[in-house]
């Protein structure tokens, strides 16, 4: 068994390690299928140990979320300097695919697992703010092309259309996540289903064609 954590750099270094194999578990078993001894185990330590970070399961879910949801805000954060607002929504929703699919069981858990509804005012980090939750981003950078008058007359509802894209997005995404290996469909390239499904989203949604 390894050494008990002495530093504040070892506590955190067991922290994240706890984390990243409760992630692989829940997705790979589901979250109530996994006890906190199997995370133990995954990583070499006693269960004590992991009690030591983590009050219960709860807790080790939620900062799962926390983490991630931070770093897919994060990922997201430089798009929000694109100067054209159209420009910046449709980067924005090519980099939440890129996380998505590059993290693929952070992107399961967070968004296709069943769990606790998650809140981002209740995020335990500190470094927590509005500019890190990935909705609020997308929902600013609507806004933003709302207020530049480039979306159709009858388009009035800025949430409705973040929530629009974001499902344009998620369903491309879900599915490569899911289904890329069903022989039995003749699956296009990735990135072309993507590109395809945001211009066809885009090009219903804007006043003017790009």
């Amino acid at each position: 068994m390894p050494p008990k954590p002495k530093t504040e750099n070892e506590r955190q270094q067991l922290r994240t390690l706890i984390i990243d194999a409760a992630r692989d578990l829940f997705v790979s078993r589901g979250v109530e299928a996994v006890t906190m001894r199997e995370i133990a185990k995954r990583i070499g330590y006693s269960a004590t140990s992991i009690y030591l970070h983590f009050a219960d399961k709860e807790a080790v879910l939620r900062a799962i979320c926390d983490t991630d949801f931070l770093a897919l805000a994060n990922a997201l954060k430089d798009i929000m300097q694109i100067a054209d607002p159209v420009e910046r929504m449709i980067a924005l929703g090519q980099g939440y695919a890129e996380f998505a699919l590059s993290h693929p069981n952070h992107y399961r858990l967070m968004f296709m697992a069943a769990r606790t509804p998650y809140d981002p005012a209740q995020l335990t980090l500190q470094q927590h703010s509005a500019e890190q939750d990935a909705y609020f981003q997308l929902k600013t950078v609507v806004s933003n092309v709302y207020a530049a008058a480039r979306f159709r007359y009858d388009l009035q509802d800025v949430d409705l259309i973040a929530q629009t894209i974001w499902a344009g997005v998620h369903g491309v995404c879900s599915l490569q996540i899911t289904m890329a290996c069903d022989k039995w469909v003749n699956w296009s390239d990735i990135s072309e289903r993507l590109e395809l499904m945001q211009a066809v989203l885009i090009r219903g949604l804007l006043r003017e064609a790009l």
